[in-house]
């Protein structure tokens, strides 16, 4: 792994090498997800950036060892902990590993949640299947973890079905069912699309709580950058199922090295610009997975690209501890002396 990934501690909490998707689905394997490697370290929060479409949620997927026909891990490693390579595993010994030592917060917890099953029926057996409880100690460790996630009065609430809560309650329910097997890692897939700006910044302030508490390590996938800023430590930008930048979170929207991440962070409104004016949009569309195009995969959207980008895939280039797949990189590199502005909730 030729990353800025490197790191002194030999077991990180999650280590991932180049990891192939594969959809396999017509004549031909069409690829989704390309060599993708990164590392988390142990209490690390770590985004995984990047518009829709970019293969994020299938890389978080892959990680849970979740994905099913027509998508397949076509190659590469997943370690846990160092110690524990996911992709041997079959899944009588992957029920152990999910929800126990790595978790996982879905999108939409109103998906995610069983409709026809009370809140409590569904923690218990979260609980259960990952600590040799009796169901009265299950719910009793039930009640108690809705209440360390902030949701009131867990004790009546906790036989409620899930359509009786609000998006923001359905979403503490969903952190308090990952938090409940004590994880290593923790995966947040798009935690607070579905709500609203207030809502969302209790949950992101209650999951920095809890994660800062637990020493639990975080991989956030999302698409807004102001969360990133505001939670986590690191960041790496991901477009058309590459990680096209790896970078420390001050250094990227102080400095951002790929011309996409550029656009993506001029795509974000923030409280510092004129906002008579429209808010710039990056052209065009990210490519399809079997229509890439030659050369760098973002050049057709690319306002500096020049004839090398459209013949030539760019190299890892990497620049101090950070790292951009451009060809131009290093030119790019400036110095860095303001603190960049707070956009996020942290």
């Amino acid at each position: 792994m030729t990353d800025a990934d490197a790191m002194p501690d030999p077991s990180p909490a999650l280590a991932v090498d180049r990891l192939r998707i594969e959809l396999r689905s017509g004549r031909r394997p069409v690829p989704l997800v390309h060599d993708v490697s990164f590392t988390l370290r142990r209490g690390e929060r770590l985004a995984l950036v990047g518009e829709s479409g970019s293969g994020k949620t299938i890389t978080a997927l892959a990680l849970m060892r979740l994905l099913r026909d027509p998508l397949a891990l076509a190659g590469g490693s997943i370690s846990l902990g160092g110690d524990t390579e996911l992709t041997r595993m079959n899944e009588k010994e992957l029920a152990r590993i999910r929800g126990g030592r790595v978790a996982m917060i879905y999108q939409d917890p109103l998906t995610a949640l069983n409709p026809v099953l009370r809140i409590g029926h569904q923690l218990v057996e979260a609980i259960r299947l990952h600590a040799p409880l009796s169901k009265a100690a299950a719910r009793t460790r039930a009640i108690e973890l809705l209440g360390q996630v902030g949701l009131s009065e867990p004790a009546s609430r906790i036989d409620a079905y899930p359509h009786e809560f609000s998006g923001g309650m359905r979403q503490r329910v969903m952190i308090a069912m990952a938090l409940s097997g004590d994880p290593e890692v923790l995966i947040a897939d798009e935690p607070t699309t579905a709500l609203d700006v207030t809502t969302q910044a209790r949950i992101l302030a209650l999951l920095d709580d809890l994660v800062s508490e637990r020493g639990i390590s975080v991989l956030l996938i999302t698409h807004d950058l102001g969360i990133a800023a505001g939670f986590c430590d690191r960041v790496h930008v991901m477009y058309a199922g590459r990680i096209v930048e790896r970078s420390d979170v001050f250094s990227i929207y102080a400095n951002p090295l790929h011309p996409y991440s550029e656009a993506l962070l001029d795509a974000v409104c923030r409280l510092d610009i004129d906002l008579s004016h429209e808010i710039p949009a990056i052209p065009g569309y990210p490519p399809a997975p079997t229509a890439l195009p030659p050369g760098c995969v973002f050049n057709p959207r690319c306002g500096s690209r020049q004839p090398v980008c459209q013949m030539d895939a760019p190299p890892d280039v990497l620049v101090g501890e950070r790292m951009a797949a451009c060809h131009f990189a290093a030119e790019r590199e400036r110095p860095v002396d303001a603190t960049p502005i707070e956009v996020g909730p942290r």
